[in-house]
């Protein structure tokens, strides 16, 4: 597991050693950027159930201004931070043991805003749909703002049964065992918080 492109390009970053986390491969990793492309520069990124920090640190090295890591593992945790400290991304990130249900709910009660924010929640348990159903109740983002949800392409499903009001799908992926579902922020001025 490596980093992929940007300042901090070719660090190979510390894995797991549970089974419980799930690394994104690199093919998967680039795939995303790619189509991420150019907006990734000056954001603000959420690397929501972080689980190696892989993809927020990608996003640093790409440009992002600042990115959150939220892990309720303090085992994975731990490796977020050690992957910060290989990659020099310290003083750039901001990394949160919590529940990330509720730290959603507090990050919303406090106001708080990202450009984008990556779900990759661990697998069949709706962790996915339930983050995505939060996210349009209670917005971390501003319309044009993306929400990017990594999945097991079994779980589609759960994705088909959503009724969002403010997050509108654009784009699905899939690579492998991986289905990538990209959402953007609108404007609804009859949906409420």
């Amino acid at each position: 597991m490596r980093v992929v492109a940007g300042s901090a390009k070719g660090r190979h970053l510390k894995s797991p050693k549970s089974p419980d986390t799930r690394p994104i491969m690199d093919r998967v990793k680039t795939a995303l950027f790619d189509i991420l492309g150019g907006d990734v520069a000056e954001s603000r990124f959420l690397d929501l159930f972080a689980g190696t920090g892989s993809v927020g640190i990608e996003a640093l090295s790409r440009g992002a201004t600042t990115a959150t890591f939220v892990e309720v593992s303090a085992e994975a945790l731990k490796l977020v931070r050690e992957n910060l400290a290989i990659t020099g991304f310290t003083a750039r990130a901001e990394t949160v043991r919590a529940d990330a249900f509720r730290f959603l709910e507090s990050a919303h009660a406090a106001g708080r805003r990202f450009e984008m924010i990556y779900v990759a929640p661990p697998q069949y348990q709706r962790f996915a749909a339930r983050a995505l159903e939060r996210l349009d109740a209670a917005p971390l983002t501003d319309a044009g703002g993306l929400i990017i949800a990594q999945l097991h392409p079994a779980e589609r499903a759960d994705l088909d049964t959503l009724t969002l009001q403010r997050l509108r799908k654009y784009d699905e992926r899939r690579y492998g065992s991986t289905l990538l579902a990209f959402y953007e922020q609108s404007e609804d001025e009859h949906a409420t918080d």
